[in-house]
């Protein structure tokens, strides 16, 4: 081979829903990188061939997701891959799609609080895997009965955290009919030993008709009452003193003047 040439370091996976990309460094410099790809059970295939980049999309090489792979990252010249010699390569450490590979972020489709019944629907994140008509594969298509989701949800304004959990599209929850809920979708394996949780979905938060108590606490409404209450005393007691003035200057006025 060439042992003058730097091999790559540094190599990891990163794969969200099964698109899967393999990172490495340092950036070539006089020579170039191929990525051949190892499974447990398969030939090996080659992708990026004489590459200038430190990253590979292998999504397409990993369509059997239960398998384990093993990438060689091969430094080679421009013309290193045309003679017989084995050029100098790193090897990547093993990956099995289906059990590292991250769960995305559901996507919450609707949702509505009527009465004491908080209703939510979502979609499963999609795949880049396809059927045979070229539908695209969700999440769901390729974990079955081993993926679940949790619906994590609260009082809006409290710090008090419930969850409930679902193998379908869809979650009721009972809830108080008094108050605003928010909420967030995670997927989960629970087969899994590490990624078990997936990417969290955005919070969204419910708007039934909300009262000026619910935004500002009853604190503000003592206030309130404490000022209403001055303002009516002081009212009053105005009232009282001029009331007097007037009684005791039409007194004075009835009043025969000295000396007449």
């Amino acid at each position: 081979g060439n042992p003058e040439l730097p091999t790559a370091v540094n190599i990891t996976w990163s794969s969200i829903n099964f698109k899967t990309i393999l990172q490495w460094q340092p950036k070539p410099s006089g020579y170039f990188y191929t990525v051949e790809i190892h499974g447990q059970a398969s030939d090996s295939k080659k992708k990026c061939i004489l590459t200038a980049e430190t990253e590979c999309d292998v999504t397409d090489v990993l369509r059997n997701v239960r398998e384990t792979y093993t990438a060689h990252i091969l430094s080679v010249t421009s013309s290193g891959m045309d003679n017989f010699e084995e050029p100098p390569f790193a090897v990547s450490e093993k990956f099995t799609p289906y059990n590292q590979s991250v769960l995305g972020k559901p996507e919450i489709q609707n949702y509505t609080q009527k009465g004491s019944k908080l209703n939510v629907i979502f979609q499963d994140p999609l795949t880049p895997y396809t059927f045979p008509n070229g539908s695209f594969q969700s999440i769901r298509d390729i974990f079955q009965h081993d993926l679940e989701y949790k619906l994590y949800y609260w009082k809006d304004q409290s710090s008090g955290k419930k969850d409930a959990t679902t193998k379908s599209h869809t979650f009721e929850i009972s809830v108080d009919s008094t108050k605003n809920y928010c909420f967030y979708i995670q997927g989960i394996i629970p087969s899994r030993r590490e990624n078990r949780n997936g990417q969290e979905s955005m919070v969204l938060c419910t708007s039934i008709g909300r009262s000026i108590l619910d935004d500002y606490g009853a604190e503000v409404f003592i206030i309130i009452a404490v000022i209403a209450i001055a303002v009516i005393t002081l009212a009053i007691v105005l009232s009282v003193i001029l009331c007097k003035r007037k009684k005791a200057k039409a007194a004075r006025e009835k009043e025969p003047l000295n000396g007449v």
